[in-house]
């Protein structure tokens, strides 16, 4: 294995923490001999993540080899049944392609990667026919484009003239960080390499993902989600497209206004696709996933687990037989699922959670990154017909070695007998003569789980400092069946409150906590719980709210999905009841304990307002508080020495409330 050798230094160094390498997806040749990881390191300079390919040995005999190195990096790799290795880069390979964005590439087994493809502005993502080798391809087409050439001609007369501005006729405008159009997103095919490519049809530019497309296996036909506007806001949803790849024309458009569909995959003969089902929110039911099943020849959909309790996701099909293969969160894990073709479900996996899953050509091997809260995404192995097995670990980059502490669970009934969980990180020397000081960290969402490992919200770093961490999985929590969103929905600040309460205080009652020295974080909708806490309790040291909603009235007319938002909590000019009983901002005047507040400029999803007006509000009311502000970041601090001062000042402000230390500021502020 390959692993760094600093242990828990690891993480009492945040330099050396960020600069970890991260391995990010996986791609298996069409014969099973080869298997690709993309990994992200440090660039030269330390001021930005480069992702590169590296070979892993499927048999975990050999150590991984590096097969790409450049200043752009490369990413997304994808095999064709030749044995080609293609990958997105933003590589030049000629004089003046420089600004073009990411091409497609091709690597042979032996010998240096070519570009295959490029479109003006860049290729959002690629796949290959299994069997054909037919390449499918998404990329925008600006309006009034018909084709590629069209569109480079319309992108660069705008350049010139140096218009940026869009028409927006409906539909969303954002998306997280970035504004949509006016490109829409397109599916081009190309049935050989060197082929003109096929306009497949439309995605719609209300995706935030545009890269969900699929080949049948033949290359005769492709797959991929169409964002559909609806009539008014809140009825906009996605659908399922099946279109014949040679003349473009869609065959099946797979969609209601009461479900979403995403992730189609083509079965192993190509004659239906297999997608995610998700019943759309309203404001008395909350989401329902299932996965469906297409069938090309009359386009009946089929429920394929009606009896499944938790939501599917991550499908892969396998290649010789109707088996499917997902993940699901499950009690704080996210397994491997195996759906035999009489319907039956086994868990392949008995810990850990899972991504990036790929299948071997028999069918009887599965490839897949493992990772923990104690353990970074990690390719192994995966037998296809054992059940509740520990998977063979692959020998890759990205390992953090020893970790500053140990890892165990919190159990506790709540008030309506549900029983909750959480992960508890446990300090080295956690004992009763040395009670850790508590962070309660709690998840975005809300519709999540700690069941993984995050570079974000790591937990280990707090540890290394001397912290107790509670992972906590509330109300409205992923993996603990549907009753578990039903008893939170429409109470975004009673139910989860009470069960993140519950759960800390169950924490408190160990020996080994200090329950005097206990403060709360979170981000997201963990920084919405973290000011709704704020405004209803005194007992925690410190609160840290991250992208937190404040004002939830003025933040569902900003946000970049408002349409769902008011799903959820109602019409705010017809029914105010969900925004006046859980918006923290109506009882600022409770707060008393000392807040940081951390928000990025570039958030569209909860957009800065929200912290910059709960920073005024909290100098207003004469409350401590310290305002950590990113004018480039967006719902995430990604850029790598903005990580390191996220960690640094949130680290020191604990330090300064929760133990008494002096502020210390951090270097670079």
């Amino acid at each position: 294995m390959m692993e760094s050798s600093g242990g828990p230094s690891t993480f009492r160094d945040l330099s050396a923490f960020v600069a970890c390498s991260r391995v990010n997806s996986l791609a298996l040749s069409a014969d099973g001999t080869r298997l690709v990881a993309a990994v992200q390191s440090l660039s030269e300079d330390g001021t930005r993540f480069v992702s590169g390919l590296w070979e892993i040995d499927p048999t975990g005999k050999r150590d991984a080899l590096r097969l790409t190195r450049s200043d752009k990096g490369e990413s997304a790799p994808v095999f064709g049944p030749d044995g080609m290795l293609y990958f997105l880069s933003e590589r030049a390979a000629a004089q003046g392609d420089e600004d073009e964005g990411p091409a497609l590439w091709a690597l042979p087994p032996r010998g240096e990667a070519v570009v295959v493809a490029r479109h003006p502005g860049g290729i959002a993502a690629a796949t290959v026919a299994r069997e054909s080798g037919a390449l499918c391809l998404t990329a925008g087409l600006l309006p009034g484009a018909a084709d590629a050439e069209a569109h480079g001609k319309l992108r660069a007369a705008r350049k010139d003239a140096k218009v940026t501005a869009i028409l927006y006729e409906g539909g969303p405008t954002r998306a997280w960080d970035h504004d949509l159009g006016p490109a829409e997103p397109h599916i081009f095919v190309r049935a050989t390499v060197g082929a003109e490519p096929v306009v497949a049809g439309g995605q719609g530019i209300g995706l935030a993902d545009p890269g969900d497309a699929a080949l049948s296996p033949d290359g005769t036909r492709v797959a991929y989600r169409r964002f559909v506007p609806g009539r008014v806001p809140d009825r906009h949803r996605t659908a399922v497209v099946v279109a014949d790849a040679v003349s473009g024309k869609e065959i099946h458009v797979v969609g209601d206004p009461e479900h979403l569909y995403e992730g189609p995959r083509f079965t192993y003969d190509g004659s239906a696709v297999v997608c995610c089902r998700m019943r759309y929110v309203t404001y008395d039911e909350p989401w329902n996933a299932t996965l469906v099943r297409i069938d090309l020849a009359d386009g009946t959909v089929q429920d394929l687990l009606p009896g499944f309790d938790n939501w599917p996701g991550g499908v892969v099909c396998s290649p010789v037989d109707d088996t499917l293969f997902f993940t699901s969160d499950e009690q704080g894990h996210a397994p491997v699922f195996r759906r035999a073709p009489d319907g039956g479900v086994t868990r392949l996996t008995a810990s850990g959670a899972y991504g990036s899953l790929t299948v071997s050509p028999d069918g009887r091997t599965l490839y897949a990154l493992r990772h923990a809260v104690d353990a970074p995404p990690t390719p192994v192995r995966i037998d296809a017909g054992a059940a509740d097995q520990t998977p063979a670990q692959l020998s890759a980059p990205g390992g953090v070695g020893e970790l500053p502490g140990t890892l165990t669970e919190v159990h506790v009934e709540a008030d309506d007998g549900f029983r909750l969980r959480g992960w508890l990180v446990l300090p080295e020397g956690a004992s009763a003569e040395r009670p850790a000081p508590l962070l309660v960290a709690v998840h975005g969402g809300p519709h999540f789980s700690w069941n993984g490992w995050t570079w974000r919200w790591n937990p280990w770093p707090f540890a290394a400092r001397g912290y107790a961490v509670l992972l906590p999985d509330p109300a409205l929590s992923t993996g603990y069946g549907q009753l578990n969103h039903r008893r939170g929905w429409g109470q975004w600040g009673g139910r989860p409150y009470t069960d993140v309460i519950a759960l800390t205080e169950a924490t408190e009652a160990r020996d080994d906590i200090d329950a005097s020295r206990t403060a709360l974080a979170g981000g997201s909708y963990g920084g919405y719980m973290a000011n709704r806490v704020a405004t209803r309790t005194d007992r925690f040291k410190a609160i840290v709210s991250h992208a937190g909603l404040w004002d939830l009235r003025m933040f569902q007319g900003d946000t970049d999905v408002p349409w769902y938002f008011q799903r959820i909590f109602g019409d705010p000019l017809t029914r105010p009841d969900r925004y006046e009983a859980d918006s923290p901002h109506l009882d600022i005047a409770n707060i008393r304990t000392p807040m940081l507040i951390i928000h990025g400029a570039k958030d569209y999803r909860v957009p800065v307002g929200q912290g910059a007006t709960l920073f005024q509000e909290l100098q207003r009311h004469q409350v401590p508080a310290k305002y950590l502000y990113f004018p480039d970041e967006n719902h995430w601090i990604l850029k790598p020495n903005h990580a390191r001062v996220w960690y640094e000042t949130f680290l020191n402000f604990l330090d300064h409330q929760v133990l008494g230390t002096p502020w210390q500021q951090p270097g670079l502020l």
